[in-house]
């Protein structure tokens, strides 16, 4: 490993100015969401190579006519991408969690916006895996306060 660092101009300016990381990303915020963007993102969920639909999948752009095509993908990897992001609507988890895939519905226990009956029937999931990880995020939820003293 190298400790040799190549930073951008952009990078030593803000070390010089001694911003801390949030205040430089609100310097560098992502471009706005564009109709050439989503165009985009419709073109490539038809791709025929599922790594691009993944792609598509795991975006927080994605509109919902999107996502429930995704959904219901023929490939796994695809679905499960749709089943851990956060921006995926609330009845697409409940649908996913009784997908005929484990890995999908464990992405579906880890997603943190899975509505309440789903976490309930993913609870008692068929798969060990499953219920293992919907048992760990029912412990971190009762474990983690509600709201935080300032």
């Amino acid at each position: 490993m190298s400790c040799i660092r190549f930073n951008t101009s952009a990078m030593r300016e803000q070390n010089r100015l001694g911003l801390a990381a949030a205040d430089a990303a609100l310097l560098h915020l992502s471009p706005a969401v564009t109709p050439s963007k989503i165009e985009r993102l419709r073109l490539l969920a038809a791709h025929e190579n599922p790594r691009i639909r993944e792609s598509v999948a795991s975006s927080r752009n994605t509109p919902v006519d999107l996502f429930e095509a995704l959904a219901r993908d023929t490939d796994e990897g695809v679905r499960a991408c749709v089943a851990r992001n956060e921006t995926t609507p609330c009845d697409l988890l409940r649908e996913l969690a009784t997908d005929r895939s484990e890995k999908v519905r464990g992405f579906v226990a880890l997603n943190y916006f899975v509505p309440d009956d789903a976490m309930r029937l993913l609870a008692e999931d068929r798969s060990k895996l499953v219920r293992g990880l919907a048992a760990w995020k029912a412990s971190v939820a009762e474990s983690t306060p509600d709201t935080v003293d300032a």
